[in-house]
């Protein structure tokens, strides 16, 4: 069978214009990337709550929840990591088309495949977070036991040990999560996503206290 003409991409009547209207907000995507223990899904789930309360359509793509359905059949060779990738660009390229924000946070260690997405979604969608922290401070963190495990050998493959981690070489924002505070991060992110236009107010709302959430 000859997919390409047999496969005919279908033009929608309601378009992303439309539901950016009725949301009433632009759809973005946030790629939170860095080291494992650097912070991303803690700061992408707490800005997700800040947006949500303004009224915002998001949706957080979660690194660790998604290998347990979507990815679950792939590994974290280097081949897999791109599939990986790939897979979640386009996830996140329809959720664009439905008018949502998309928060992502994966450690996405190759920079060819994050300018994958970037390429994929648009310049203007793309917004990549770096979640800069030193690997001696996500180590000491480790809360998941996943660096002493690298260390020990058990997990091969690893990003920081035994597999490289590309640093993003122009970011459209950095957030040093071992320096601030999840509060200070979360206000920089919104306060972000303000100067870009996809929030259009901040409102003291947006910039609230997390509270005892602890850093990120």
């Amino acid at each position: 069978m000859d997919r390409q003409r047999n496969v005919v991409w279908h033009n929608a009547l309601v378009t992303r214009d439309r539901r950016e209207r009725l949301n009433g907000h632009r759809s973005a995507a946030l790629w939170f990337t860095g080291l494992s223990g650097s912070g991303k899904s803690t700061l992408a789930h707490t800005v997700e709550d800040r947006l949500h309360g303004l009224g915002f359509r998001t949706f957080v793509f979660d690194g660790d929840n998604v290998r347990h359905g979507l990815c679950s059949d792939l590994g974290f060779s280097p081949q897999d990591r791109t599939e990986n990738i790939r897979r979640i660009a386009e996830m996140v390229k329809l959720f664009l088309e439905a008018g949502a924000v998309s928060l992502t946070a994966f450690i996405s260690p190759y920079r060819r495949d994050r300018d994958f997405v970037r390429n994929l979604v648009g310049k203007n969608d793309f917004l990549e977070i770096y979640c800069r922290c030193p690997l001696e401070v996500c180590e000491d963190r480790d809360t998941k036991g996943l660096y002493k495990r690298a260390r020990a050998g058990e997990i091969k493959e690893f990003t920081g040990i035994s597999a490289p981690y590309e640093e993003p070489e122009n970011p459209d924002l950095v957030v040093d999560t071992h320096l601030a505070s999840l509060e200070h991060c979360a206000n920089s992110v919104v306060n972000f996503l303000a100067v870009r236009g996809v929030v259009r107010e901040i409102s003291h709302e947006a910039v609230r206290p997390v509270g005892a959430s602890g850093g990120a």
